[in-house]
């Protein structure tokens, strides 16, 4: 069964059940639309699972509607894109705003999710019941760091139910990668040598003739996080196969992407996609 508590209810006793202030380290949002935070039973084996669905304003109804899906960075959860001010948190909320897009923002397997086989399978178990409940004519899915390589490979692994993809400071092969193994051999169950197929899988470098729809990627030349490296080569091997790629690479730039390049970035992708125009 899945449950649904708004944000609003926790602030009912003070008064302030139109308005959801979080702190976040130094971020802060205040926003007028009420964020519903959604539990699930994973299929995959059980756990009670969670994540954030922010509605367009003053949209009732979200039948027939296409859907933006944020995946949070490393060490982060479902409500980093929900409430943080950093840019690309910002942009993706302005943009689902602009657009009237439900806005939904999974934990999968937070906080170090990096979208191993159980991360993988909430996010299908999420979507493919969104698109039997509302039926969205385009899912587009979109995440920053571990984020935007957790969505690339997604996106990679499960194109029937991706139409879009913007990969924000992220990477694309995970046999080359050294960052945060700890992490990814917890979330891959093993570590390269040990399970070294999860790692071919779940690198899009690798998985390239499967990413056929648009693909949007931001990186900073300067970026020691996740360096740009793996994810250039892939924009390359995409355009080598005709796909439609845009690539927004910043000389200066470090681990992180403006609230002005997320937007455009996200104005290309839904235009490469074929989303309605902007809300009125």
């Amino acid at each position: 069964m899945v449950k649904c508590m708004l944000i609003s209810d926790l602030f009912q006793k003070s008064g302030l059940c139109l308005l959801l202030l979080v702190s976040l380290g130094t971020s802060f949002l205040v926003a007028e639309e009420v964020p519903e935070d959604i539990v699930f039973q994973a299929d995959y084996d059980g756990s009670e699972e969670r994540y954030v669905l922010l509605r367009p304003e003053g949209v009732s109804s979200l039948a027939g509607r296409s859907l933006l899906v944020a995946l949070h960075g490393h060490g982060s959860d479902r409500w980093q894109f929900i409430v943080q001010s950093r840019g690309e948190c910002s942009a993706v909320r302005e943009m689902a705003a602009a657009y009237g897009l439900p806005l939904i923002s999974p934990d999968y397997r937070a906080s170090t999710s990096w979208m191993g086989p159980a991360a993988e399978a909430d996010l299908q178990q999420i979507l493919r019941e969104w698109k039997e409940r509302y039926n969205p004519p385009k899912i587009i899915l979109a995440g920053g760091s571990m984020g935007a390589a957790a969505a690339l490979t997604f996106a990679a692994l499960n194109p029937d139910l991706v139409d879009g993809v913007l990969a924000m400071n992220g990477i694309a092969n995970h046999v080359l990668y050294e960052g945060f193994q700890e992490a990814i051999a917890a979330s891959f169950g093993g570590g390269k040598e040990a399970v070294p197929e999860e790692y071919i899988r779940r690198s899009a470098e690798l998985q390239v003739e499967a990413l056929t729809m648009p693909v949007a990627l931001t990186l900073g030349a300067r970026d020691e996080v996740t360096p740009p490296d793996s994810v250039l080569r892939l924009a390359d091997a995409l355009r080598a196969r005709g796909r439609s790629v845009f690539v927004l690479l910043r000389p200066g730039g470090g681990h992180e992407t403006s609230h002005g390049d997320g937007v455009e970035a996200l104005e290309w992708l839904f235009s490469a996609a074929f989303l309605p125009e902007k809300s009125p």
